[in-house]
């Protein structure tokens, strides 16, 4: 059977028919950030069988979400994207990332950051707009970087590093913590949960704008 049929005539049944199956929501995640080769899914994906991959992105091509492209030029390799309706449904995934985090602690042993994690991250945190200085950021957690950008009180998140960041930070272990307010910037500075490079007077303009506290009654 292709996917579970819910047997109801719901706008909710039907999208967790497309979306509802496992590896699903974190393809469409990792394509909403940018277009990507198999073989970039596969390595940003750790732990997804390659039949599942493989199946899902058919499933998710046959429902309209998400085409194939050969790139142009020299470099001939197919990559995955978005369509316009498997873009629509960015919204429901990034308050569905935002309730998630609100939940997380510390990552339990064995997950990792991921580039598209990170970036979607920071854009559900940061949201669109900011009442904050212009400023730009380069972020980076184990292997993955990100970049942040406020501009006119706009803010746009995009993978990789910003070619010319304000600040940069790094962020270890307690980094959560101190995205949620845990940890204040002096106390993260010092005990090494964030080291930064630049303009270091930015980091509580970062904290403001990239804020997201935990669910009191989700913590244990």
């Amino acid at each position: 059977m292709r996917k579970r049929e819910y047997g109801q005539y719901c706008g909710l049944a039907r999208a967790a028919e497309i979306v509802g199956q496992r590896w699903a929501l974190l393809i469409l995640r990792d394509l909403l950030v940018k277009p990507r080769r198999y073989s970039d899914l596969r390595s940003e994906l750790p732990g997804i069988p390659t039949n599942m991959l493989a199946i899902r992105l058919k499933e998710l091509e046959a429902d309209g979400l998400v085409t194939r492209q050969a790139l142009s030029g020299s470099d001939r390799s197919i990559v995955y994207r978005v369509t316009d309706r498997g873009a629509e449904i960015a919204p429901a995934i990034e308050a569905l990332a935002y309730w998630g985090a609100t939940g997380m602690r510390e990552p339990r042993e064995g997950e990792v950051v991921t580039e598209a994690s990170l970036v979607t991250a920071l854009r559900v945190a940061g949201g669109t707009r900011a009442t904050r200085p212009d400023a730009s950021f380069t972020v980076k957690v184990a292997d993955a970087v990100a970049s942040a950008t406020i501009s006119d009180g706009a803010v746009v998140v995009e993978p990789g590093e910003h070619p010319d960041p304000d600040l940069t930070i790094v962020g270890g272990a307690g980094f959560r913590d101190f995205l949620a307010g845990r940890i204040d910037p002096q106390t993260a500075i010092a005990d090494g949960v964030i080291e930064l490079t630049g303009e270091t007077a930015l980091l509580a303009d970062f904290a403001a704008v990239f804020f997201v506290p935990y669910s009191e009654s989700a913590l244990p």
